[in-house]
């Protein structure tokens, strides 16, 4: 039965808006053609998307089913979770604080919390920008089980208390939602609101925002997705994180127009001025070099391109909000899967990749320098990795040990997801202390790409790997 609905979801396609530039015939039928694939490699019921470019809705579509159970399309005003892409509001609040002089966000977290775990050794900015070396209060065999009932701000900040740093603030850039829960806090000691009237009343209210709610008003929600996850090889209803978990790092829930509307508002200087917003869009400094994140914003590139953004994912749900400055196109997902690699980001790289073949085809295209054998080790390791092989001729004897004791096992759960490699695009390579690296872009599939690298010594072992 499971699998007919399924059918059913991937064959409903709902008709797309009026668009006041439409797109090629030839571009939509890519574009539709690459969305509906990677819903059925993804197992995916249902997706939203959008393309703005030049600031004008080109394009507006909904595919699937946003409910399996009662056989409901998706629409193109269908509520979905947005997940991470909370942050970047929790960003903006942040700014707005220190526009108001309420708060530096070069101050150490203890002015504000000062009975915070290691609150005297980081800054707002080093929890904005994922600098901080935080401890994850995510982490952990129970979080699936846990995140699904209510917990007190205490009780979320006993699960990192006690723990070392991961590192020393400042020299590296590691993903940590724990940061973003502080600094929903924070906003409270400072603004005296609860975080979600805040958001309410100083970033939806003043951006026109009429359809962006938080976890919690899911069950009022008419035209709200149901989320799904993949369990034992099933598709199966998503138990949905708690509004106390997510909260400042994840909660809210949104249609494709109003995140549309956020960001007009947001690169407009409705929300903060074009300064604090140059400061979201600017990449943190780590170490001696730039991370790919500045404050609530991801600042990378795909094919070669700039790229401002930011996904999402909770339990059921992936999101992706995508500004690519260079061609000024945004594009946006919303899926109702929490799958690996995660189907919104996919759908974005690769209606980028539709509306611009000829950038996808040049980022095709290997680095000049290309080593043959060395192509041919990163391929021999990478389909290991995918099937959890735990000892290999192909590492040195740390990275073998690593792999033995754990590492192989949490990799293949990883990227055993992915599927099978297609192309391996070499892209250079760097020289490290004592050994080389050579960096690569794997493709899976439509809008699925992976960056890979490995490091050689001078006996040709591999002594070390790298992701993203």
């Amino acid at each position: 039965m499971l699998l007919s609905i399924f059918l059913a979801a991937l064959l409903h396609v709902a008709p797309s808006a009026v668009a006041t530039k439409p797109l090629d015939p030839s571009i939509i039928h890519r574009i539709d053609t690459d969305v509906q694939t990677i819903l059925r490699l993804t197992g995916t019921p249902s997706a939203v998307i959008g393309i703005v470019e030049d600031g004008r809705i080109v394009y507006r579509k909904a595919y699937g089913l946003r409910d399996l159970a009662r056989q409901i399309a998706a629409t193109i005003d269908t509520h979905y979770e947005i997940g991470s892409i909370t942050k970047q509001f929790t960003a903006a609040a942040i700014l707005q604080l220190q526009e108001a002089g309420k708060l530096d966000i070069d101050d150490k977290l203890a002015k504000y919390l000062p009975d915070a775990p290691h609150a005297a050794e980081v800054t707002l900015r080093q929890l904005l920008s994922h600098t901080s070396g935080l401890p994850e209060y995510l982490d952990g065999p129970d979080i699936e089980s846990a995140a699904t009932k209510p917990a007190a701000f205490p009780q979320l900040m006993a699960r990192v208390a006690g723990k070392p740093l991961d590192f020393t603030p400042g020299t590296k850039m590691v993903y940590n939602n724990t940061g973003y829960i502080l600094l929903g806090r924070v906003i409270e000691i400072v603004s005296r609101q609860p975080y979600r009237d805040y958001v309410r009343e100083h970033l939806l209210e003043r951006a026109g925002m009429t359809q962006t709610y938080t976890v919690a008003d899911e069950p009022h929600l008419s035209n709200m997705a149901v989320g799904y996850r993949h369990a034992n090889g099933k598709l199966e209803r998503a138990q949905p994180i708690h509004e106390t978990w997510g909260w400042s790092a994840g909660d809210l829930v949104s249609t494709l127009d109003d995140l549309e509307t956020w960001n007009r508002a947001l690169t407009h200087a409705k929300i903060v001025s074009s300064a604090s917003y140059s400061a979201m869009t600017t990449p943190a400094n780590i170490g001696d070099g730039e991370s790919d994140y500045g404050l609530g914003l991801f600042v990378d590139s795909v094919q070669d391109q700039p790229r401002i953004g930011h996904t999402g994912g909770s339990f059921g749900f992936t999101a992706a909000n995508e500004f690519f400055p260079k061609q000024n196109v945004r594009i946006i997902a919303f899926t109702n899967h929490n799958a690996n690699p995660e189907p919104g980001e996919m759908i974005t790289t690769a209606v980028f990749d539709d509306l611009f073949p000829d950038i996808a085809a040049a980022a095709d295209r290997p680095a000049p320098g290309e080593d043959a054998d060395v192509t041919a080790r990163a391929r021999s390791l990478f389909g290991q990795i995918q099937t959890g092989t735990k000892g290999s001729s192909l590492l040195g004897a740390k990275l073998d040990a690593k792999m033995k004791n754990g590492l192989a096992e949490r990799l293949a759960k990883q990227f055993s997801p992915f599927g099978t490699p297609g192309h391996f695009i070499y892209k250079g390579s760097r020289p490290g202390t004592g050994l080389r690296w050579y960096d690569y872009i794997i493709e899976f599939g439509p809008g699925s790409q992976l960056k890979f690298a490995l490091a050689l010594d001078d006996e040709k072992k591999i002594v070390s790997i790298s992701f993203g």
